[in-house]
């Protein structure tokens, strides 16, 4: 039994962050890979990060490279690759230039690591997940999409400043698109087994929603150069530890809905089990009425977004 191979495409914040607490945590080895434009600096990073093994006490290999040789036979492949957002623009504004880098990508990935599975992390992430999968032609359950780990923190986070409570004990669900349509689930969020609706009156909940929906553009308002990079690679590496250790999480992800909850094909924030298999199953809740009208607006949302994708690709 040898170690996980986890590489991650794209050694810019996310990616070398990733790459961090992948290895801290010794989920397996590690290659971190970008652009042959970027020189030696994954390489840079991949040292710096291997200097860091002895003082903190972890085993992984860290490689860095711009050679997608190196990452042949990976099992996990994260994609944080493409163009990171600006103040005044939207997740949506990447489209175009982020989904012909996670083209390129994909099929790199598909040539070396057949056998994969693939977390997407670059936004707009509903419709780069989407490509991924038509891409890579894997199969759907080995092409996911990390956004709902992330849409729920920051949701967890806020209700745990609010009501003053540890986050451990603050328990969430949000589904539907990344972005301002996701949809929370004030019936699926409880405090230490209380539902939050107990805790908290319905209008300050929505507020609170409202701050999780609005997210990474705070942050990306405060930062002024980029995007958010610690809670995105955390995310992502819950995601890579419930694959790799086969933890069988029940967490919300990006997966692809056909019959399910009527989506029609695409990919969509919903609860699965993400195990040693990918998406292992995906979890159908009774919707309200409320929350299903949210949920068919966020998928008509992203429905808009993979045909505009389209659109500019084959153009």
């Amino acid at each position: 039994m040898g170690r996980a191979k986890i590489t991650i495409v794209g050694a810019g914040n996310v990616g070398a962050t990733t790459a961090h607490w992948c290895a801290a945590a010794e989920l397996g080895d590690v290659v971190l890979l970008d652009i042959p434009q970027a020189g030696d600096m994954p390489k840079g990073k991949a040292l710096d990060l291997m200097q860091a093994s002895p003082i903190m006490g972890f085993d992984s290999n860290i490689v860095g490279t711009t050679d997608y040789a190196d990452t042949k036979d990976s099992d996990v492949v994260v994609i944080t690759a493409g163009i990171p957002r600006k103040p005044g623009m939207s997740r949506d504004d990447l489209l175009g230039t982020n989904a012909k880098i996670v083209t390129a990508v994909t099929e790199e990935i598909k040539k070396t690591s057949p056998n994969c599975i693939i977390i997407v992390v670059s936004n707009p992430l509903d419709a780069m997940v989407q490509q991924a999968h038509k891409v890579s032609g894997f199969p759907s359950n080995r092409v996911i999409g990390q956004a709902g780990v992330l849409d729920t923190a920051r949701y967890r986070t806020f209700l745990a400043m609010e009501l003053g409570v540890s986050v451990e004990d603050v328990s969430a669900l949000l589904m539907g698109g990344h972005g301002d349509t996701m949809v929370p689930m004030p019936s699926c969020t409880s405090v230490g087994g209380i539902p939050v609706t107990r805790l908290m009156s319905e209008e300050r909940l929505n507020e609170i929603v409202d701050r999780a929906r609005k997210g990474g553009a705070e942050i990306v308002g405060l930062l002024k150069t980029g995007s958010a990079y610690y809670a995105p690679a955390a995310a992502t590496t819950q995601m890579v530890e419930a694959i790799v250790k086969d933890k069988k999480r029940l967490i919300p992800c990006a997966a692809y809905c056909d019959s399910e909850y009527n989506v029609g094909g695409y990919y969509v924030g919903v609860p699965v089990i993400l195990g040693a298999n990918g998406v292992e199953k995906i979890i159908e809740l009774e919707l309200t009425e409320q929350e299903q009208a949210d949920f068919k607006k966020s998928v008509d949302a992203v429905h808009g977004l993979v045909k505009t994708m389209n659109e500019l690709l084959e153009g």
